[in-house]
């Protein structure tokens, strides 16, 4: 699936992923390949992501929105 992290100042990722954790407002949630279409807030906490090679990431965020669409996890960050 296609990751893209953006902030108000640049693009913290973009490029393909296996997995992403997110923190939502009712908790965590980790979306992977092929998930169900949704829009969710974010609140303060941590988005974790694996990258297609394996690569593990972590970026602590205040908050923000995800977008999952079509393989296509789009997360704006603040």
């Amino acid at each position: 699936m296609t990751l893209k992290i953006i902030s108000s100042e640049h693009i913290v990722f973009e490029g393909e992923a296996t997995s992403v954790t997110l923190p939502g407002e009712l908790g965590l949630f980790t979306v992977l390949a092929h998930h169900a279409s949704l829009v969710s807030s974010l609140v303060p906490g941590k988005i974790r992501y694996t990258e297609a090679d394996g690569q593990q990431h972590e970026i602590t965020v205040e908050g923000g929105i995800v977008d999952v669409d079509h393989d296509v996890v789009s997360v704006c960050i603040y």
